[in-house]
């Protein structure tokens, strides 16, 4: 079994810039440079043979390059439940379009539908029981958070591995978008 998903890579100048946020939680675990993405869709834990067919169907998407910017703070859980904190990704109808077309080759390569709403974000850290006011101030602090506009020209499947620091993403193929 592999744990895999689909994400869009954070270029460097991006995630330097969100690094240098990653400070005033005692209680976060946060996530390094190299593993900030955006996820287009999560497989989870796969057979090899599901892997390969994922790739396959990946592979066939189709799309046209875009710009992407990010915007705002915010987290999943409330006071002591929350358990990430992440930036926001602005409106893009293109990013859509193209969650949607790696909804689709998950579905053709076997996997469940994903029933959950497509909320795209950059996870800066998981905690454990917070300071419900730290990560208020955090949240606060933070909150107006605007990146320079990227491009977006290919994206990736990634493997994920558990170790004693938290997870380790490695990329496992990229895929160009329009001809790239």
């Amino acid at each position: 079994m592999i744990r895999l998903f689909a994400a869009l890579p954070i270029p460097p100048e991006i995630a330097e810039g969100l690094v240098r946020r990653q400070h005033g939680l005692t209680e976060a675990r946060w996530s390094p440079a190299e593993n900030l993405h955006i996820t287009l869709r999560f497989a989870g834990d796969v057979a090899e043979t599901t892997a390969e067919d994922l790739d396959s169907e990946l592979s066939r998407v189709a799309a046209e390059p875009f710009d992407l910017s990010l915007e705002g703070v915010g987290a999943f859980g409330e006071g002591r439940d929350i358990h990430a904190i992440w930036a926001g990704v602005a409106e893009s109808p293109a990013l859509k379009r193209l969650a949607q077309s790696c909804e689709s080759a998950a579905r053709r390569a076997g996997l469940a539908a994903d029933t959950r709403a497509y909320r795209p974000h950059v996870t800066l850290a998981y905690l454990r029981r917070p300071d419900p006011a730290l990560g208020a101030a955090w949240i606060q602090s933070n909150n107006l958070l605007k990146s320079p506009t990227f491009r977006i020209d290919r994206f990736g499947l990634y493997s994920s591995h558990a170790t004693k620091g938290g997870s380790r993403y490695q990329l496992e193929r990229l895929y160009g978008l329009g001809g790239n």
